[in-house]
């Protein structure tokens, strides 16, 4: 006689569910994340081909600009995580009239961010010391590239609304075709009008501009069917902006680390700088791509936890870990294939390809438990647990400190400042898991003060 196994079969069935909205709202996302740094990989690219000054001098340009716009990620985390509460407690309204208030707080940080970084580009490219020359290409892109600082936030500003909305296929479509006019205006500026770093600067800030429209003409849309007011509402963008303080001090411990790295690599030789933007751009990238189950679980646990629901919160947050360790290992495991030959998509000097190398193999390691973290992050923010996350945060920041300036004052070289790295990133992941254990983060409904 057959062994029946009760409820089994009820939750391979749930488990399938489970995966099939885990991925329609993460493949989309995927193919959306990677998008966003071919702006970066598609001036790294064109540019690499100009020089290696050229090259070192996008390495911190870039930096600084990614920085800026990376600590104002919480506008998609954020509104993402609200949005989806609102979903899950059935009020369409309040969602949009959320995600509005943090379109309005994006334009607002974006033009200020603007008016400093235009400014003050001397000063702050100064700060890495960095080569007379490498600096005077950085502060080229950088006067440019500044202005395309409002329309960066205000997509990711969308993007939230969106993904709470459980929509990542738009902010797809948007990205794909925003990539697709930026590669073209880089080639048409930098090779067609000879415009050099400056013209790759240029072709990004336009279509990240045409991106922005794009976004927000989606959103007014969303706001005319729901009866959801298109005016600054000063009440609700302070709220965006108390809410969003310790995602900011999270993002902000995450960011830098990575500067730390950039300031560790500018004080080595151009070809290292050279070779720290090739690996530095391709962390970038990995670390989207593998944010990807990520966004799908802030938006299913903002709307789990809207809706009372901590059981399928739980559920969902187990499953999702394990596509992110089998993600990463995946990921993982091409770069370590890729690594050898991969430099030389970048740029032509022998040089450039045995300093990239190193730190190639080390960020292949590193990617299954990076999978686990992005998981667990994304699952955090859609829970509303920024205050934790920005605790972890400065802890992790902490530890890897120390080993980054080790780096630089015993002049060890970019391999071993990518291995100090690797140490904030698994210190980083054992915090995360720590908290997964609790249930400190299961808070369900939506704030009393953010209903409409």
């Amino acid at each position: 006689m057959p062994i029946t196994l009760g409820p089994m079969p009820a939750l391979r069935r749930r488990l399938d569910a489970d995966d099939r909205e885990i991925l329609r709202l993460a493949v989309p996302a995927f193919f959306a994340l990677v998008a966003e740094p071919l702006f970066l990989l598609a001036d790294t690219a064109i540019v690499g081909h100009l020089g290696t000054n050229p090259l070192a001098g996008l390495a911190i340009a870039g930096t600084v600009v990614q920085t800026l716009v990376y600590l104002a990620v919480f506008l998609a985390y954020g509104t993402t995580a609200a949005v989806g509460r609102h979903l899950g407690a059935g009020d369409l309204r309040g969602a949009i009239a959320t995600g509005i208030s943090g379109l309005w707080l994006a334009l607002l940080i974006g033009v200020a961010l603007t008016l400093v970084v235009a400014v003050g580009a001397d000063m702050i490219v100064g700060w890495f010391d960095a080569d007379p020359a490498v600096n005077a290409q950085a502060v080229d892109y950088l006067r440019i590239a500044a202005f395309g600082i409002p329309p960066m936030l205000v997509v990711l500003a969308g993007t939230g609304i969106l993904r709470g909305l459980q929509d990542t296929r738009t902010p797809l479509v948007i990205a794909v075709a925003a990539n697709l006019a930026n590669i073209g205006l880089n080639f048409a500026f930098v090779y067609g009008l000879d415009l050099g770093i400056s013209g790759s600067a240029l072709g990004t800030t336009v279509a990240q501009l045409g991106a922005g429209l794009a976004l927000v003409v989606i959103v007014i849309r969303g706001a005319r069917r729901y009866g959801a007011s298109l005016r600054p509402d000063r009440g609700g963008i302070a709220e965006a902006a108390r809410s969003n303080v310790p995602l900011f001090v999270r993002t902000a411990t995450l960011r830098a680390a990575l500067l730390l790295a950039t300031l560790v690599a500018s004080t080595m030789a151009a070809a290292s700088i050279a070779a720290y933007q090739i690996v530095w751009t391709i962390t970038i990238t990995l670390a989207l791509a593998l944010d990807a189950i990520a966004i799908a679980g802030q938006a299913m646990t903002g709307r789990y936890l809207g809706a009372g629901d901590v059981e399928s919160t739980r559920r969902t947050t187990r499953r999702m870990m394990a596509w992110g360790l089998w993600f990463g290992i995946v990921v993982g495991a091409t770069l370590l294939v890729a690594s050898p030959w991969l430099p030389r998509v970048f740029t032509g000097d022998p040089d450039v390809w045995h300093a990239a190398l190193g730190g190639l193999i080390v960020l292949a390691l590193t990617q299954p438990t990076s999978g686990v973290a992005f998981v667990l992050d994304g699952v955090l923010i859609g829970a509303g647990d920024g205050t934790y996350l920005a605790w972890a945060g400065v802890i992790t920041l902490a530890v890897y400190a120390p080993l980054a300036a080790l780096v630089w004052a015993l002049d060890l070289g970019l391999t071993y400042l990518w291995i100090a790295y690797s140490v904030f990133l698994f210190a980083r992941t054992a915090t995360l898991l720590y908290r997964e254990r609790s249930d400190a983060w299961l808070v369900t409904g939506v704030p009393a003060r953010s209903r409409a």
